[in-house]
């Protein structure tokens, strides 16, 4: 499919979203966000992709909506409410699609683009990112998700800071925090994406979604139907080619080689 704003290329299985419109720092106006919700839809249900990879082209992971686009002139409130639905689109499919996705923040990640940024499952960033949810800077209220998922990462108390006073964090406070799961020299952001998604491109695919399913199913979950889940999704596993392949590895001391079935 042709993209105006985004790039997807597969590479042996990997899958990279690209956010192209680096003269906006990859801003999101309304075409953006439905060719993204078209990418992240075809490669959750394309059979060759494993992994996903989500970045930005130029200097910025993505700046945000794009203040400049005529959707910020909206004034009724049905229309806002559209619009904000659309863009949420994006993150639950990145969370909702059995596959892993990573975040590839190669610089400034703020606003709908931390949203974006913090549904997936990995985020491996630069050092010279910027995470920033920068919302109440212009009087708006979070959309993206942010309000799901800054809490459940990096606690409340700080979330709340983060939101309330606008305020952006290089990458070695993201760290800290754990907002992020590694920082990397900027010339080695793309090398260290590689590893990793090549790495789960191998791995076993039945099993590493049930296991994104079951962590994000297991947060509202008591711990009796917790144990009654992993119950369920061990014995789809235990049914699969991959899982005996695995063992017979294991016993000739080799590295498993899966096929995803």
């Amino acid at each position: 499919m042709d993209y105006q704003t985004i790039k997807v290329t597969n590479d042996e299985g990997v899958a990279t979203i690209l956010l192209n419109r680096p003269e906006k720092m990859n801003a999101l106006n309304m075409e953006a966000i439905q060719e993204l919700i078209r990418a992240t839809e075809d490669v959750s249900t394309d059979e060759t992709v494993k992994v996903v990879v989500l970045t930005g082209a130029g200097r910025a992971f993505c700046a945000g909506g794009d203040l400049a686009s005529t959707m910020y002139d909206v004034t009724n409130p049905a229309e806002v409410r559209k619009i904000i639905i659309e863009f949420g689109k994006v993150p639950l499919n990145l969370r909702n699609m059995p596959k892993p996705v990573i975040a590839a923040v190669n610089g400034p990640a703020v606003g709908v683009g931390l949203g974006f940024a913090l549904s997936a499952d990995i985020i491996i960033a630069s050092e010279v990112a910027r995470f920033g949810h920068v919302y109440a800077n212009i009087g708006l209220m979070s959309d993206g998700g942010s309000i799901y998922f800054l809490p459940r990462l990096i606690g409340v108390a700080k979330a709340c800071e983060l939101m309330f006073t606008g305020k952006v964090i290089d990458a070695k406070e993201a760290e800290k925090i754990g907002l992020v799961n590694q920082v990397v020299p900027a010339d080695r952001l793309e090398i260290a994406i590689k590893e990793v998604a090549f790495r789960l491109a191998k791995g076993p695919a039945m099993a590493i979604a049930l296991q994104k399913i079951s962590l994000y199913q297991g947060l509202t979950m008591d711990l009796s139907t917790a144990i009654e889940w992993e119950a369920r999704a061990m014995s789809l596993c235990m049914l699969s080619e991959d899982m005996k392949e695995g063992i017979r590895a294991f016993k000739e001391k080799r590295v498993p080689l899966f096929k995803g079935r």
